[in-house]
């Protein structure tokens, strides 16, 4: 492992230096189109780390996701997040895995945090190599000044109702969206970042069919300080796709495994709404998890020689 090297900060710098996202994000301006000219950059600065024996697990399982959403239903890619090459990991592996990954490529629509335009502007910029609907987490009010977040929560509801019109629009137009569960990067000293937001509850709702996706593989690992002491390793990379599932089933199932246990019954479902709606968050982690882990015990002799 090693902090950056030269090369690998020239190349970012790169990257910032093209991209031309949008910073400020408006209700106008939520969905962004991909830059093309930065995929060949990202996908370089990851294939310089990818070791042999990196593959991607489950191919068929996006397939044939990428199909139903061709036919018109609404399909979604719930992938665990490590980094901030997740996304250029995901895409380059998936298209150099053939058969159909330049089309699951092709069809991405990533769901990101305004923060991610305008807090930094090497998150903007390999932000902006992906098409995206910017949205804006509730979390982005904990802490705020009384006056500041009076003026926070008008421009999220704003941005909020644009980001939803536009998933509206393109969802069902043959899109694989992609979001990140956990809402952000996996940080191993803070134990919380592993938890799903429960708002991921919302889009599972909307949406016909989903693929949960694992990552496994450390090739770009989060600092404490800033983004450019990221340390970068050589390493071999998986990707596992779970079974496509159907959302209202899995939904269906969460609920009654979580009411049987709960003891919650008729009307009480209301007034625990919040927490149902984690429950089924919480099983999406249960499945990355497993998958994770399963891919894990596959990873280490290859990686370990």
């Amino acid at each position: 492992m090693r902090t950056l090297s030269t090369e690998f900060r020239e190349e970012i710098k790169t990257t910032v230096a093209l991209a031309k996202a949008q910073t400020i994000i408006t209700k106008g301006n939520v969905y962004q189109e991909g830059d093309a000219r930065l995929i060949p950059i990202l996908d370089k600065m990851a294939e310089s780390l990818i070791l042999p024996g990196s593959c991607v697990d489950g191919m068929e399982n996006l397939e044939r996701l990428l199909e139903m959403a061709e036919s018109g239903k609404s399909c979604l890619l719930l992938l665990e997040h490590y980094s901030n090459l997740d996304l250029t990991i995901f895409s380059l592996l998936v298209k150099k895995a053939g058969g159909r990954g330049g089309d699951i490529t092709d069809a991405l629509i990533a769901i990101a945090g305004a923060k991610l335009n305008e807090d930094n502007p090497i998150v903007a910029a390999f932000a902006s190599a992906y098409t995206r609907i910017v949205i804006y987490p509730s979390s982005y009010l904990k802490g705020l000044a009384p006056e500041v977040k009076k003026a926070e929560v008008v421009r999220g509801l704003s941005i909020n109702r644009a980001a939803m019109k536009a998933l509206e629009e393109r969802k069902s137009q043959g899109k694989l969206v992609l979001i990140f569960p956990a809402g952000t990067r996996y940080r191993p000293w803070d134990p919380s970042t592993k938890k799903g937001v429960r708002e991921i509850d919302s889009y599972i709702k909307s949406f016909d069919y989903m693929c949960c996706v694992a990552l496994n593989g450390d090739i770009l690992q989060v600092n404490q300080t800033d983004m450019m002491n990221d340390v970068v390793s050589e390493d071999v990379v998986r990707i596992t796709a779970g079974p496509v599932r159907s959302c209202s089933e899995f939904r269906e199932k969460v609920h009654a495994d979580f009411d049987r246990h709960s003891g919650f019954d008729g009307a009480e479902k209301d007034l625990n709404s919040d927490d149902r709606k984690q429950a089924v968050v919480d099983a999406v982690m249960a499945e990355l998890e497993t998958l994770h882990d399963e891919a894990e015990k596959k990873r280490k002799p290859e990686s370990k020689p």
